[in-house]
């Protein structure tokens, strides 16, 4: 089988379709088809861009029609959290509305999706097929998941996930609350919390004593997200997701061996998540991204897998600009 795996959409339904019309795509009887491919989804329907519902119906009516199949990501998971009651916390919810301190928060990073399906039924509907997604796919030939391949995290989830590594209602609970105790967090023991966040939002690890860096809203940082992926990625400032300034800072020390990923499948493996700007191209090479950041004005793009073993900058393909009719 041949997939093209596409990236994080965030609302932008017109870059949707034109990126499938050029990779040989037709809408027939209500859903994109090809005739011997299919696409692969990377999560991250929602958010920020100008047609959400109609993104999430594309996507839904080629996953039912068996032309697509699509992962969870940490916008529809934050999306069903907005929706679900919080059973400890009467009145409010697993992602909350009303704290002083992330409600308002949580609504602004949500308001194009509630400003189109808030108090309609559809926003339930559309909640419920979110549900159905799974946290990882791992097919014969090829790997996805939004963030973070987590072998050790998806080893202790896949026995209380649904069937097809869903999650349920009550585990949304338990995905939704931070363990309260900072050691709890910054243990090497996983727990709900800890693995869903990793394989939907990627790995954040603490820094050693004494560092701390200014993130770009001049926010003090103590845990950095790394790169997961690089297996020669084993110090904190060769593994460290940051600018070449903050780099510099550091320390050139080992990272503990319990908290490196270092992806080593035999699988290619398709990621979302990173906001990736530039020309497109593997990660590594079994490693790729395919979110080039269409929600600011970057590329909607796929990578068109056709079996290699060495992923190749040669087989994406990518939308820009598109015009609209309003």
């Amino acid at each position: 089988m041949s997939y093209d795996i596409i990236g994080d959409i965030h609302g932008h339904a017109d870059h949707l379709k034109a990126l499938l019309a050029n990779l040989g795509y037709h809408e027939i009887k209500g859903a994109w088809r090809h005739v011997d491919r299919r696409a692969l989804f990377v999560g991250d329907f929602i958010d920020v861009g100008p047609k959400q519902v109609e993104t999430v119906e594309i996507v839904r009516r080629m996953v039912d029609a068996g032309t697509a199949r699509a992962v969870l990501g940490n916008h529809e998971l934050n999306a069903i959290a907005w929706f679900l009651c919080d059973p400890e916390n009467p009145g409010d919810f697993l992602r909350s509305h009303f704290s002083p301190d992330w409600g308002a928060k949580n609504r602004e990073q949500h308001e194009a999706f509630l400003a189109e399906v808030e108090h309609k039924p559809e926003h339930k509907e559309i909640i419920d097929w979110f549900l159905t997604l799974p946290l990882w796919l791992d097919l014969p030939e090829v790997r996805v998941v939004h963030a973070c391949w987590h072998q050790r995290f998806m080893d202790y989830l896949a026995p209380m996930l649904l069937e097809g590594n869903r999650l349920d209602r009550d585990m949304m609970v338990h995905a939704s609350r931070e363990p309260a105790d900072s050691s709890e967090k910054d243990s090497p023991a996983p727990t709900i919390f800890k693995a869903t966040e990793a394989l939907t939002k990627g790995i954040e690890i603490p820094l050693p004593e004494g560092y701390s860096f200014q993130d770009k809203y001049n926010f003090t940082r103590n845990r950095m997200r790394v790169r997961w992926w690089d297996p020669k990625a084993v110090t904190y400032r060769n593994a460290a997701m940051l600018s070449l300034g903050l780099v510099e800072k550091l320390p050139d020390i080992s990272i503990p061996e319990h908290r490196r990923v270092a992806y080593q499948g035999e699988k290619p493996l398709f990621v979302g998540h990173y906001w990736v700007t530039g020309a497109p191209a593997p990660l590594s090479d079994k490693v790729a991204c395919v979110d080039y950041s269409v929600a600011k004005g970057g590329k909607l793009v796929a990578y068109c897998w056709d079996g290699e073993d060495i992923l190749s900058a040669s087989k994406f393909r990518f939308v820009e600009q598109v015009c609209t009719n309003g």
